[in-house]
């Protein structure tokens, strides 16, 4: 591991001054900025609450402008499951104050509750200024008019392809044009605006699919590579890479998780962190795999990038461990040397973000089951309102998404669950250097 004196001071120094602040961390993480278990806090109450529609609604949701009023409209969905084969079912779009736009699909099919993604996206897929609901059926793709809910048209698709989709630019379009589709774990394939096969991937690089394919350029040709799993593709599908572990057997899972910690003008200068499902492991690669650090022995599971440590200059890595008891669910921050600088223990931590919410420019820490905001001392500072729930709703997880609601280019708070959408409105937050889209934007996934 490089060894990086200066910062090192500094992260003693701030250990230092938060001695007596926090709980003490036991013998083996003595040089933890924070290890804190969950505390009490001041509640913000949503600026919004939409209850979503009985019949349609579910706890998959999106948020985008569909029907090009100025202000994004929420999306949500059931889907039928089977074996852990899944496929969307119902669609439903919904005004800021409730009132429902359209509805498409047969509610008498799916569920409410996820324990996967949805493959249902909100995108201007044709570039012509209006918004698109794309989704996957049990063997089409099914592209659904934003603003009305007509079927505009549908594709052929694998049966079973219909774990994800994901928008991507294979083309050199300079906007994402085309798509790929997957089913669970095994293969995926990519498909262009018309629907026209581009190229299918089956086991890539000789592992398993990830949850989502990660589309990314890496050499700035104007095109996306995807992560499939343990595979980098080049954007023709032919395997560029395939990460290594030199610590964990990375056959006994699958990746989780991939999120670019750093851009760079050449691949050498990316830095991509992966999560090894099964495998326990969580990696820090460059963009030509190179393996730079690895962590084994628990479950990492989904990541956050952003800075989170106040006057630190790097961006730090959020990344829950998953497959704990119930009150003992930690959360970790570490460094993008991999560094361990702090934990946060609670119920649940599966579904977290980080996102400026004091305006000071240093992200908080926002978890969906207790509801928390953590500050980047690791102490909790406000709870978000808990929503009501009734006692005979299905009691899936509750979805903690981003995204500019207001209009004003900062991303607000989506704390969702089967029967609502609460929002709650970022005043504080400092605003971007490019501002937010509306909406939750492209690409949404739990991982």
């Amino acid at each position: 591991m490089n060894a990086f004196p200066m910062k090192w001071n500094s992260l003693l120094i701030y250990s230092f001054l938060l001695t007596g602040i926090f709980t003490t961390a036991s013998a083996q993480d003595a040089s933890l900025l924070f290890d804190v278990n969950d505390a009490s806090a001041p509640v913000i109450q949503p600026w919004k609450v939409i209850p979503l529609d009985q019949d349609y609604g579910g706890l998959w949701a999106v948020a985008g402008d569909v029907d090009n009023d100025g202000q994004p409209e929420i999306v949500s969905s059931e889907n039928y499951n089977e074996n852990d084969v899944h496929y969307t079912t119902t669609a439903v779009a919904q005004k800021l104050d409730g009132s429902i736009l359209w509805k498409w699909g047969d509610p008498d099919v799916g569920r409410k509750i996820w324990h996967h993604d949805v493959a249902c996206q909100i995108h201007d897929w044709d570039g012509d200024g209006n918004r698109e609901v794309v989704l996957l059926t049990k063997k089409h793709l099914v592209e659904l008019d934003g603003a009305t809910g007509q079927e505009k048209r549908r594709f052929p698709i694998p049966e079973g392809a219909s774990d994800c989709l994901v928008f991507c630019d294979l083309s050199g379009k300079g906007r994402a044009t085309d798509v790929l589709v997957k089913n669970r774990y095994r293969q995926i394939w990519a498909f262009n605006h018309a629907g026209d096969l581009l190229w299918t991937v089956k086991d890539p690089g000789g592992f398993r699919t990830s949850h989502q394919p990660r589309p990314v350029d890496l050499d700035g040709d104007g095109r996306d590579e995807i992560m499939a799993g343990y595979a980098m593709l080049n954007s023709d599908g032919s395997v560029r890479w395939v990460f290594q572990s030199q610590s964990v057997d990375q056959s006994r899972g699958h990746l989780d998780c991939m999120r670019v910690v750093r851009e760079g003008r050449n691949p050498d200068e990316f830095r991509l962190a992966l999560t090894c499902c099964g495998a326990n492991n969580i990696a820090m690669v460059d963009g030509n795999g190179k393996v730079l650090w690895e962590k084994s022995g628990y479950h990492f599971e989904s990541i956050n990038v952003g800075y989170v440590i106040p006057g630190e200059q790097e961006t730090q890595i959020l990344v829950d461990i998953d497959h704990k008891p119930l009150g003992e669910s930690p959360l970790w921050l570490l460094d993008a040397s991999g560094v361990h600088l702090g934990r946060i223990v609670s119920d649940y931590c599966r579904h977290h973000k980080l996102l400026d919410w004091t305006g000071d420019g240093f992200d908080e820490i926002f978890v969906a089951h207790n509801r928390a905001v953590y500050d980047g001392r690791g102490r909790r500072i406000a709870s978000l309102a808990k929503p009501q729930r009734s006692s005979s709703a299905e009691k899936g997880e509750d979805s903690l998404l981003l995204g500019d609601m207001t209009g004003d280019g900062v991303q607000d708070v989506l704390l969702i669950t089967p029967e609502s959408v609460s929002i709650f409105k970022n005043e504080h937050g400092k605003k971007p250097n490019s501002p937010a889209p509306l909406g939750t934007g492209l690409n949404v996934t739990l991982y």
